[in-house]
């Protein structure tokens, strides 16, 4: 009887999860985000990267003002 037959498959994973081969090579997008953040057209540079930043930052005022509401009655 083999007590560590349920483990093997985490062994492979976890061989294959610290090698250190690349296995896809990505464009290096910084340039294009430097052009789009340093851009002067009026937009606030925390809301530059577009509609997640948009609702990030508008769901973040909902819940600051809904718990300051809710702090002080």
């Amino acid at each position: 009887m083999y007590v560590d037959f349920p483990f093997q498959g985490f062994r492979q994973i976890a061989q294959r999860t610290i090698s250190t081969a690349s296995r896809r090579h990505f464009e290096n997008k910084v340039p294009e985000k430097q052009k789009l953040f340093q851009e002067d057209n009026g937009i606030p540079v925390h809301l530059k990267g577009g509609v997640a930043d948009a609702l990030l930052y508008r769901a973040t005022m909902i819940l600051t003002v809904g718990g300051k509401t809710f702090g002080i009655f």
